[in-house]
């Protein structure tokens, strides 16, 4: 059985928007079977409508590999659970050893796994194979989630791929707009300020504390590999930047007790000013994650401990 998709750990996804590059006329294929708006083919390069998709229909992500007889089974699993939820999910299918980047960005240490994406973000979901009732079980927290979420859109089987009904969305506050258009080109330090600025009007506006905190996690990533940064912290365990960098890492990949357990385990182990700093960056993490995530709650708790 694997384990169920925690409600409020959403915002502890990372944003991949600034995977998205301006396509070139030449090597920007539509996905392959584009033609059914329900089970289809993306790549690195035709990642950007599936993410767009995703802010209206969660997205079923299946990364597998044709020498691995699983994962090409479970496509066809997922396939046919996903068309009997008559548009509510699509699915899309990534051929892993071509496309280093998606398998990078979410985090597939094998074949197959499956992530969703729900609102532009990565939500895992479970690695190897599952039984279709288990599958089953999950798509109805996937559902349950998006929902949460405003993601309530489906797609007609008949319509094309970019064709989904969409639902009605309330337009974001300018300083917010400003941010997600800078988080959306990549541009973490102007959408940092512009949070930072909705702050300062509004010291209540919680959401803008928390993506200051999420603007703030990716601009640290930014331009950092996976095995540059778990191979600084394996060399160097004594540290701190390099810890702190894997804690972003695991946050980024919704690893979130391992990010916390890190960074907590290394606590006391430090000196005032780096206790300081490990403090501070738990509290940024707790706003990524969502304060009312029962996680954020028991790692609360371990700091006090460690605190008093």
């Amino acid at each position: 059985m694997t384990d169920p998709i925690q409600p409020t750990g959403f915002r502890g996804a990372v944003d991949l928007s600034s995977l998205v590059q301006p396509p070139r006329a030449t090597d920007a294929p539509a996905p392959a079977g584009a033609d059914d708006p329900i089970v289809f083919a993306t790549d690195d390069q035709s990642f950007a409508p599936v993410l767009e998709l995703s802010r209206t229909v969660p997205v079923v992500m299946a990364l597998w590999a044709s020498w691995s007889e699983p994962s090409t089974a479970l496509v066809d699993t997922l396939a046919g659970l996903v068309r009997a939820r008559n548009g509510a999910l699509v699915l899309a299918t990534v051929e892993a050893e071509r496309n280093p980047q998606l398998v990078q960005a979410l985090q597939a240490q094998s074949v197959p796994t499956v992530v969703a994406l729900v609102g532009g973000q990565p939500v895992p979901l479970f690695q190897g194979e599952q039984p279709a009732d288990v599958i089953d079980q999950v798509f109805d927290q996937l559902l349950q989630l998006a929902a949460q979420n405003g993601v309530t859109g489906t797609v007609d089987a008949g319509a094309g791929a970019s064709e989904p009904a969409e639902p009605v969305e309330e337009p974001l506050p300018p300083l917010h707009q400003e941010a997600f258009d800078a988080i959306s080109r990549g541009d973490y330090a102007a959408a940092s300020a512009a949070y930072r600025t909705a702050i300062a009007q509004d010291p209540r506006d919680a959401l803008a504390v928390a993506g200051l905190a999420q603007a703030n996690l990716l601009g640290r990533l930014q331009g950092k590999t996976l095995d540059e940064i778990r191979g600084a912290a394996a060399a160097n365990p004594g540290d701190l930047d390099a810890q702190l960098d894997v804690a972003d890492l695991d946050l980024s990949g919704g690893h979130i007790d391992d990010a916390f357990g890190r960074l907590l385990d290394l606590f006391p182990t430090l000196d005032a000013d780096g206790k300081a700093r490990v403090r501070e960056r738990l509290i940024e993490h707790f706003e990524v994650v969502g304060t009312d995530d029962p996680r954020v709650a028991a790692a609360r708790r371990r700091l006090a401990n460690l605190l008093y």
